[in-house]
C-alpha cells in the first residue's frame, strides 16, 4: 500500500485546511486509515482515525476542531482541519492498517504516507 499526502500549508491562526491522504494498492475499504502529527521535539501523536466498519476515533487535542472522512471510490481519507492554533504546527502523516481495525497506537501501522507540512502562525 502506497499512501500520497497532501494539503499542508501556511495558515493563520483560526483559519482551516483540508488534509488529503490517497491509497493505492490494495482493498482500501478494508482498511483502517488514521492521521498522525510530529512536532518538534514531540512524540508522534494520533489525532483521528477511522475503521473498516465506520467507526471514528479523535485525539483529545483536536476533538471538536478536526474531522476526518473517507471516499472508498477514491481511496481518499481527508482531514478537515478548522479553529487552527499555532500549536497544531507539526507534519502531518496518514497512516493505514490493512487489518482494518483502528487503534490510536502508532506502532500498529505499518504503512505511512510521506508527510505534508502544516503551519499555523498567530
Amino acid at each position: 500500500v502506497q499512501l500520497q499526502a497532501s494539503g499542508g500549508g501556511l495558515v493563520q491562526a483560526g483559519g482551516s485546511l483540508r488534509l488529503s491522504c490517497a491509497a493505492s494498492g490494495g482493498f482500501f475499504f478494508n482498511f483502517a486509515v488514521a492521521w498522525f502529527r510530529l512536532a518538534p521535539g514531540k512524540e508522534r501523536e494520533f489525532l483521528a482515525g477511522t475503521g473498516r466498519g465506520g467507526d471514528i476515533t479523535y485525539g483529545d487535542s483536536v476533538k471538536g476542531r478536526f474531522t476526518i472522512s473517507r471516499d472508498n471510490a477514491k481511496n481518499t481519507v481527508y482531514l478537515q482541519m478548522d479553529m487552527l492554533r499555532p500549536e497544531d504546527t507539526a507534519v502531518y502523516y496518514c497512516a493505514v492498517r490493512t487489518s482494518g481495525v483502528l487503534t490510536v497506537r502508532r506502532e500498529l501501522y505499518r504503512n505511512w504516507g510521506q508527510g505534508t507540512q502544516v503551519t499555523v502562525s498567530s
